[in-house]
């Protein structure tokens, strides 16, 4: 059989690209004979440099650059066909990088990811590809903006900081030193959230709380995304807060709308880049899967994607992820087969710890199912 294998990562325990490997490594211990083809998967959150890299020409470029919590921080993005940068949020200001006791969006800045942008075009790109999942900010872009070039004062005239807390205090915008070369760049942004920037499906209000902000900071924060989008609307004329998208990562895709960027599927810019479709078309079969899968990994997530692709051209396509909640039948309506690793009751540490060997045996059991099915399919024939 041709099987293509377009996971994504287990979040916590695996990258798409340990998934895939162990996927693959599994069905050829069942038969030597399959072609596998390794397509790894992410939706524009964490994963995306890498499973981007393994599929193109490019290299990592190593970086010193401000973290989220405003020091100094080594990191890396990419560089594809001399001229396109790859850059993940999460790697730059990432709320991974941040402790749990330390999560406060009030002490947290983008300011990094725009230091990244002006080396990358200090480095001739003209283009980008910047995914925003997984962030720490919540300071609508203002830190990343900062960087680039805008000037923005409070009431008493004075420069604004490039915290979550400083956004509170924006009185007025100028765009007019931010860097030009953005105006010649092509900025794709891969977005897995279709949320806008203010409201009650805004940055602050769905995604705040999880980066450490209360009730009342989610109150201040919305008003204060409301005021900066008004201000920034203002200073280029054009209404962005309500586009879908534009709340992701604590607003920074509004800042990026202001520089005439692209927001698109993350899942599908991964996999235009990553040729998948054509791999899909010639595959007898593809498996992909996720850390946890319910009914949202229709809507935006990398396996529901890959679904789609495979249902187009009619080739079966399997789900193997860590586990399975919420209403499964939604997600048997896309899926060939919808399998979890977890197959006996474990703790939730054991899961995580042992996701590799688990992942092993439910792809070859997976597998060794479908020989068959397929193998007393073409006999009746």
């Amino acid at each position: 059989m041709n099987i293509v294998l377009a996971p994504d990562s287990y979040k916590g325990s695996l990258t798409s690209i340990q998934v895939s490997e162990i996927m693959k490594n599994a069905i050829l211990e069942v038969n030597r004979n399959h072609h596998v083809i390794m397509k790894p998967m992410a939706d524009g959150g964490e994963g995306t440099l890498q499973a981007l890299l393994t599929s193109m020409d490019g290299e990592n470029i190593p970086i010193t650059c401000t973290g989220p919590l405003g020091k100094k921080i080594s990191t890396n993005y990419a560089i594809v066909n001399s001229k396109t940068a790859i850059i993940e949020f999460a790697t730059i200001a990432g709320l991974i990088q941040v402790p749990v006791d330390e999560r406060n969006p009030d002490y947290t800045t983008s300011f990094g990811v725009g230091e990244v942008m002006i080396d990358a075009l200090n480095k001739g790109c003209t283009s980008f590809v910047i995914s925003l999942g997984g962030s720490a900010t919540n300071d609508g872009g203002l830190g990343m903006l900062l960087a680039l070039g805008m000037k923005a004062w409070d009431e008493n005239r004075e420069e604004i900081g490039a915290f979550g807390k400083d956004l509170k205090h924006v009185k007025k915008v100028s765009f007019t030193k931010l860097d030009a070369r953005l105006a010649k760049s092509d900025i794709k942004v891969a977005c897995d959230v279709s949320n806008p920037l203010c409201g009650e499906q805004g940055a602050s209000e769905i995604f705040a709380p999880q980066k450490g902000a209360t009730k009342k900071q989610v109150v201040e924060y919305d008003e204060a995304l409301n005021h900066f989008g008004d201000l920034v609307e203002a200073a280029l004329n054009k209404p962005m807060k309500e586009i879908s998208g534009s709340g992701a990562a604590g607003g920074v895709g509004f800042a990026l709308l202001a520089m005439e960027a692209h927001l698109v599927s993350g899942a599908q810019l991964l996999a235009n880049a990553m040729n998948i479709e054509q791999a899909v078309k010639k595959a007898d079969l593809v498996i992909t899967g996720e850390g946890q899968s319910d009914e949202q990994t229709l809507f935006g997530k990398a396996p529901g994607y890959i679904a789609s692709l495979a249902k187009k051209h009619s080739i079966p396509v399997i789900l193997i992820s860590g586990s399975l909640t919420g209403d499964l039948n939604k997600l048997r309506d896309q899926f060939s087969g919808c399998f979890s690793i977890i197959n006996q009751p474990h703790s939730l540490e054991e899961c995580m710890d042992q996701a590799n060997i688990m992942l092993y045996e439910q792809t070859k059991q997976v597998i060794q199912l479908v020989a068959s099915i397929r193998d007393h399919t073409l006999l009746e024939r």
